[in-house]
């Protein structure tokens, strides 16, 4: 904040770093007169934490995966809300992203030891240690929808994305859109995301992140990360929309439908073609079965449109 103010700037873009989720950093923009270029500070704080954004998806009619709330320190007490859920769980802090304080849990043994595992990293992470129970659906695919809106009221979404091959919870590959969605689908999971975002009062960009149960075809809500993501690159290209350019004249009072602000009508916003983007990730192996391993994992998945909760494993080093 001191830099921007030397330097007399008239507002700030956040990125997709820790800070583009820091209401500090949008209340401290809106103190000095300079503009937050996202969310209101008062939205980060009831989508940032998945237990009051979980709240809101419900009230909002949005279908959410049963779930405990904020686990509390009495550990009998944590078992009983486990057993009410049934496993297997998903073990999730309540704060912040990344796969960071997750835990799979299938069954009760696996508890008390993941539950304190998960708070010590959520604590290292993100500096708050809430974490909860989440039901776990083993066949799932993840989807999410990337949202826009301005300070008039006007929401609109550019479609999904899927990003289902995943390696330790960190995504690897994005692809829009999702190939095994139906146009009745579609329709579905987008106006689930329009709801929240609605009921949020949400303005500038955003991702709605679901699971989809892949025998079933059912959507949950999983989170709302309220910044740009990594991965909104395969959506411009898919729907020729530039959501940098769109954040800032949004952010500079620009309203959804006219010119100046790069964003049309949802009637108007149309998808054309098809988008991927494969990510690098660096790991220390001594062996060439990893990489085999991944190549082969990563390519079942792009050839079936159909797979699943598609997981690289990791290959022991010797």
């Amino acid at each position: 904040m001191r830099i921007a103010q030397e330097a007399s700037v008239d507002a700030i873009h956040p990125g997709y770093g820790f800070l583009s989720e820091n209401p500090e950093l949008a209340d401290a923009c809106a103190q000095a007169g300079i503009i937050f270029i996202g969310p209101s500070s008062s939205v980060m704080r009831a989508l940032g934490n998945k237990v009051s954004a979980r709240t809101l998806a419900e009230n909002a009619g949005v279908p959410v995966m049963p779930a405990t709330g904020p686990l509390p320190d009495d550990l009998a007490t944590v078992a009983k809300l486990a057993e009410q859920v049934g496993y297997p769980l998903m073990l999730k802090a309540s704060w912040g992203g990344g796969g960071r304080g997750m835990r799979v849990i299938r069954e009760a043994a696996q508890l008390e030891e993941s539950v304190a595992a998960a708070q010590r990293e959520a604590k290292a992470a993100f500096g708050n240690d809430e974490v909860y129970l989440e039901k776990l659906v083993e066949r799932a695919r993840h989807v999410e929808v990337q949202i826009l809106g301005d300070a008039h009221g006007n929401l609109v979404h550019l479609f999904e994305r899927d990003c289902t091959v995943q390696r330790r919870n960190q995504k690897v590959v994005e692809r829009a859109p999702a190939p095994y969605l139906s146009t009745e689908q579609r329709e579905v999971l987008c106006g689930h995301a329009l709801r929240l975002a609605k009921a949020a009062q949400y303005r500038n960009a955003g991702t709605v992140e679901f699971l989809m149960d892949s025998d079933t075809g059912a959507f949950y809500f999983i989170e709302v990360n309220p910044r740009i993501q990594v991965e909104h690159t395969v959506t411009e290209e898919v729907t020729g929309i530039d959501i940098v350019k769109a954040q800032i004249r949004l952010a500079q009072g620009a309203r959804i439908g006219e010119a100046n602000s790069g964003v049309p009508t949802q009637k108007n916003i149309r998808l054309d073609g098809n988008a991927l983007q494969c990510r690098v990730t660096t790991e220390t192996r001594r062996t060439t079965s990893f990489r085999t391993t991944a190549e082969s994992a990563i390519t079942a998945a792009l050839r079936d449109s159909a797979f699943v909760s598609m997981e690289v494993p990791p290959t022991p080093v010797p």
